[in-house]
C-alpha cells in the first residue's frame, strides 16, 4: 500500500490560485519504480529517465537545456509539514520545519515543482546556509558535500486536480549524521512531452 502525503484533497503550497497547474498535487508515494507501476504503467513511459535519475537532479536538468536553466523560489520559510512528510522524517506532529519550495525552469519553461522538507536540527552549524539559498539550487549544495548521503528514490504517482498539474514524482531523503531531510521533485509534463 502506498504512503500518502496528504489527509486532505488540498496541499499547503503557496502555489498562485490563477495558475493551479503549478501547484503541487496529493501524492501517493511508492517504494520503487516497479510498485509504482503497477499503478500506473505510464512511469515506464518518457518520464522513467526522469524518475531515475542518479546523482543531481539540476545537472541533469541543465544539460537537457538548450539555453538557460534557473530556480523560481515559490515559497520559502517555516511552517508544519503533512503528516505523512513529518512521518517519514521521525518528527514529531505539528513540529515546524523549513520548507522549500522552488520551480525548476529549463529555457524559460518550468520544468519540475520541487518541494524540500528541512528539519530545525539539520539547520544547525553549517547547515545554517540551508536557509540561505535563495535562487541557487538545493542540489548543487548537497551534492557538493561529501558530508549528505542519499537514500533510496521513491516514486509518487499525483492525484492531479486540474490538468497541467504533476502526474509523477520522485522523493529521497539525504541524511548527514542522524539529521535528514527530504526531497521531492514533481515532474510537469513539458519536461517529458
Amino acid at each position: 500500500m502506498p504512503s500518502k502525503d496528504f489527509d486532505t484533497g488540498a496541499h499547503p503550497t503557496s502555489g498562485h490560485s490563477d495558475q493551479g497547474r503549478l501547484t503541487i498535487p496529493p501524492t501517493d508515494w511508492y517504494r520503487s519504480l516497479a510498485a509504482a507501476g503497477l499503478r500506473n504503467p505510464q512511469v515506464h513511459g518518457p518520464a522513467r529517465y526522469w524518475l531515475q535519475v542518479e546523482g543531481s537532479f539540476t545537472r541533469a536538468l541543465q544539460r537537457q537545456c538548450t539555453e538557460t536553466f534557473h530556480v523560481e523560489v515559490q515559497h520559502e520559510g517555516f511552517a508544519v509539514p503533512t503528516r505523512e512528510e513529518a512521518q517519514h522524517l521521525g518528527l514529531p506532529a505539528r513540529q515546524r520545519a523549513w520548507i522549500r519550495e522552488v520551480r525548476l525552469c529549463g529555457d524559460d519553461q518550468p520544468w519540475v515543482l520541487a518541494r524540500t522538507i528541512i528539519p530545525l536540527a539539520c539547520l544547525e552549524g553549517r547547515g545554517r546556509r540551508l536557509r540561505h539559498l535563495g535562487n541557487r539550487p538545493l542540489g548543487a549544495y548537497l551534492f557538493s558535500s561529501p558530508d549528505w548521503q542519499r537514500g533510496p528514490l521513491e516514486t509518487g504517482l499525483c492525484n492531479r486536480v486540474v490538468s497541467g498539474q504533476p502526474a509523477m514524482a520522485r522523493r529521497s531523503m539525504f541524511c548527514h549524521r542522524q539529521q535528514c531531510l527530504l526531497v521531492g521533485e514533481y515532474l510537469l509534463p513539458d519536461l517529458f512531452d
